[in-house]
Formats: structure tokens, C-alpha cells, sequence
């Protein structure tokens, strides 16, 4: 123990955890299964973390509503007419807290079956083998650990020049629904500002969005991007590319904000709400891991080989902290193996994809090399698509807007990546991650009976245009 700690730990354990969301708790749990005395530390008062509490879980919620909400509308054109919804926010905002504490209470009850030790504060590194738990009141709990696991996230980036208002929130303010605003600015045009703006908008918001940068949702495709921007084109007043907010005044009419740049307005615009979603920081630099030894970068993160291993060979990172994409279920599977290192296994991080979804309406989802990665990288590949126009599926569902698109190396012929824009495709992107990462070519897939009328058929209809078998398609020139 170091010269700083005076007194004995409260406690010692064979792997402590920092930071309880689902890379953290995974990695708990993992340690514990492995038979080592796990404790798990967070700031929340409940596991779960971000994605759990204030992110991943009860966006999908309010998501969900708003999209039978637009489903309901929609149904006028096929004869059926509903009245317009009557939106009681509280008993919106019950539901949406309603299941995260489903989940939580799941957890808790994970975590005790376990016997994993939870100690609600913020953990800091007093040396390589000790740290301190600091909880609201200030009571400092002393950790001793023989291997340690960060799983301490990332938080929401600020504007500093913007002011302090109620009427302006990041993603966590935001879905707290307090109020349905008229008007609402959505500052970035990625996916967790555009998820919120779809929300929002359902329930009758009218929304503009500045995004500094050319694109929307610049991870995924263009082809993709285009047809969820064709659909959505109706919530939006104006979508403001290559121009930036420059400053805000909160006033009592509403929030006064300036632009500049390639579509800015010339005057000041004033909006009831405004959502900053400009992207996520690494909280690597809250946990003092210089006094463990454990390097960390100026922007907050921490490099780990593909152990998971930080330059300290017992401490570990995992999730946010070690680098993007910042997303859950990297989180999770980096926590698994980081937690059989520490319990003395030799297990890698060693994916050969990552999806990415984008929850809103279309849905948008990819997994392996993108289009634009692959032209960037100078990769030879050769793409096939099948569009939902011809899926018996998405006519039936009314909703034939989409496409799914697989790449395949150009060589031997195996998937190296693939994008599907349409509803569900979140739950459609799975097979062509398995695909993916079983080396599977356009022939397995092809020839892997689909059921019909599903939206899946359309990735084995990919697999066949790129054969040039694809009989619910005009005749093709074969391979």
C-alpha cells in the first residue's frame, strides 16, 4: 500500500471492476463465473451504467412508441384511420423508466447470485494495486485488488460557449421528456441526435439540425444515409451541412442561436429546445490511472493490446476508454476477455466486425469494411444489392424504401462487409455478421434457405444477384 493509504483496505478482492455498464458488469460477471472474489464499482446508484440508464435502453423505448405512433399514421393509406395520439409525457416517461428498472433490478439480482460486491462511487487509482471509492457524501471505501478492469465509459461532450438553461440538454436531458417542444435544434447529425430527433418529432416537434461536417450519420454509406434522409426529409424544416452554432442566448421566448457557415441563417433562430449530441469523450482521465502507472492519452484513452491489457499487465481496459466505436456490445465481448485474462485464461480480442445501428426510421445497420472504407483503402471488392422494391415482405409491410447491399471480396469472392436501410434492419445486420465472421461466400449464402415472406430473404437474394441467380429480378448477366 502506498504512503497515501493510513489505513488497512475495507476491501480485498481478486478482480475489481470500474464502471458498471454493459462492458463492466459483463466483465464482473465473466470473473465471477471464472470463481475470482469480483467487486464492481459505479458512480450510479444501479448497475447498468449509461447505455442502461440514460442511453442505449430507454432511447430504444421511446423509439419503439414513436415508431408505432408513425406506424398508426400510416395506416390511413391502407383504409384504416386512426384519431390523432393524445401524448401523456408522464406516463410516456413512467413506461420508459418503467423498463429500465426492469433491468436493473435484473442485474442487481445477477450481481448477488454471483456474490460480485457492488459499491456505488467514483473510483480512483491510489497506486497499481489499490483504489479509492469516493460516494456522494464523501466517504472514501479502499479497495484492494490483485487485478483491476476499467470499464469507466465515456460522458456527453459540451459547447462551453453555450449557456446554462434547462431548454438546452444533451442526450440524457433529453430523455427525460420534459417538455414537447415546437421547435427543436438537434447540434450533430449523428445517430444518437438523429434517434432523439426522430422522437421528438413523432410527437410533434418540428426539428432543425447543423452538423459542422458534410454528411449525416457519416459512418454508414451514402446510399444508405439517402434514403433514411428521403423518408425523414418531411420532420425536418432545415438541415443545415458544413455549418456550425456560433453562439446562444437564453431569452424568455426561447433559446436565440446564430450560425455559420455554408447553409447558416443570416439571422438568429430561436427554438424552444436544443440538443447537443456532438459526440462522446472517454472518462480516462477522471480515474487518476497515472497513479497505477497506466497511460492514458490527452483525449482520454487508454491503449490495450488484444488481451485487453493496458501497459500495467495486471490492469485492463475495456469498452469507450479503449477505443472506438464507442458501442455496448464491443463493450461486452472486450469485457468477457478481459476477464478470463485476469482469471489466468489466454483469450484475444479478435473481431473481424463490429455492426453499427442507427435506430431510427428507416433503420440503418452495417458490419464489416463499408463501401467508403473499402474504396478508401484501396480494397478490391465487388458489391451486390437487392432492393426491397422487389421483397414480397416490405410491399406487404408498405414499406419497400429499402436495400441490402453485401460486399465481397474480389478475389475470393468471401463477405468482407454489408448494409441493409429498412425497418429492422438492425435485427436483419446479424446474419451478415456471423457471415462475416465465418468466412462465409456469396454461395453459402445464396444457397442457405431463407423463409418466406421475410425481410431476411433479402441478404440470400444479395448473396444470388452476385452469383447472377436472383430469379425475383429481372434476368441477370451470369457470372
Amino acid at each position: 500500500m502506498s504512503a497515501e493509504n493510513t489505513r488497512e483496505p475495507d476491501h480485498i478482492c481478486d478482480v475489481v471492476v470500474i464502471g458498471a455498464g454493459p462492458g463492466g458488469y459483463s466483465a464482473a460477471f465473466r470473473a465471477a463465473d471464472l470463481g475470482a472474489r469480483t467487486i464492481l464499482v459505479d458512480r450510479w446508484p444501479v448497475l447498468g451504467g449509461v447505455c442502461l440508464n440514460v442511453g442505449c435502453i430507454p432511447s430504444k423505448a421511446l423509439l419503439h412508441t414513436a415508431f408505432i405512433i408513425d406506424a398508426a399514421r400510416g395506416l390511413a393509406e391502407h383504409g384504416v384511420a386512426f384519431a390523432n395520439p393524445e401524448i401523456d409525457l408522464k406516463k410516456l416517461a413512467a413506461h420508459k423508466d418503467s423498463v429500465v428498472k426492469k433491468l436493473t433490478n435484473g442485474l442487481a439480482a445477477m450481481a448477488k447470485a454471483r456474490k460480485v460486491i457492488t459499491l456505488q462511487g467514483t473510483g480512483t487509482f491510489s497506486d497499481p494495486h489499490h483504489l479509492i471509492v469516493t460516494s456522494e457524501d464523501n466517504r472514501e471505501t479502499i479497495v484492494r485488488f490483485d487485478k483491476a478492469i476499467i470499464a469507466a465509459g465515456s460522458e456527453a461532450m459540451t459547447l462551453p460557449f453555450l449557456p446554462s438553461d434547462p431548454r438546452i440538454v444533451d442526450s440524457t436531458g433529453a430523455l427525460e421528456l420534459r417538455q414537447i417542444p415546437k421547435t427543436m435544434l438537434v447540434i450533430g447529425g449523428g445517430i444518437i441526435g438523429l434517434e432523439m430527433a426522430t422522437v421528438y418529432s413523432t410527437l410533434g416537434a418540428r426539428i432543425d439540425i447543423v452538423e459542422a461536417l458534410d454528411g449525416l450519420m457519416l459512418g454508414a454509406d451514402r446510399d444508405l444515409v439517402a434514403v433514411w434522409q428521403k423518408i425523414n426529409a418531411r420532420r425536418f424544416d432545415h438541415v443545415m451541412m458544413q455549418t456550425k452554432v456560433v453562439s446562444a442566448n437564453a431569452e424568455p421566448d426561447g433559446i436565440h442561436v446564430r450560425f455559420e457557415g455554408s447553409n447558416a441563417p443570416e439571422k438568429a433562430v430561436v427554438y424552444d429546445l436544443v440538443l447537443v449530441a456532438v459526440g462522446r469523450k472517454p472518462n480516462g482521465n477522471a480515474i487518476a490511472a497515472q497513479n497505477a502507472g497506466v497511460t492514458v492519452t490527452e483525449r482520454g484513452f487508454i491503449a490495450v493490446d488484444k488481451q485487453m491489457r493496458t501497459n500495467v499487465n495486471h490492469i485492463f481496459a475495456i469498452g469507450d476508454i479503449a477505443g472506438e466505436p464507442m458501442l455496448a456490445h464491443k463493450a461486452v465481448h472486450e469485457g468477457h476477455v478481459a476477464a478470463e485474462n485476469a482469471a489466468g485464461k489466454m483469450s484475444f480480442f479478435d473481431a473481424r466486425q463490429i455492426p453499427s445501428v442507427a435506430y431510427a426510421d428507416p433503420e440503418i445497420a452495417w458490419a464489416g469494411v463499408t463501401e467508403t472504407e473499402a474504396q478508401r483503402q484501396g480494397i478490391a471488392f465487388r458489391k451486390a444489392v437487392f432492393p426491397w422494391a422487389a421483397s414480397g415482405r416490405a410491399i406487404a409491410n408498405g414499406r419497400d424504401e429499402g436495400f441490402t447491399k453485401l460486399l465481397f471480396d474480389a478475389e475470393t469472392q468471401r463477405i468482407i462487409g454489408g448494409g441493409i436501410v429498412g425497418i429492422d434492419a438492425g435485427n436483419l445486420i446479424s446474419e451478415i455478421c456471423l457471415a462475416i465472421e465465418m468466412g462465409a461466400d456469396a454461395i453459402d449464402i445464396g444457397k442457405t434457405i431463407h423463409p418466406h415472406p421475410t425481410l431476411s430473404e433479402s441478404v440470400g437474394m444479395a448473396a444470388e444477384v452476385f452469383e447472377g441467380v436472383c430469379t425475383d429480378l429481372p434476368p441477370q448477366k451470369r457470372r
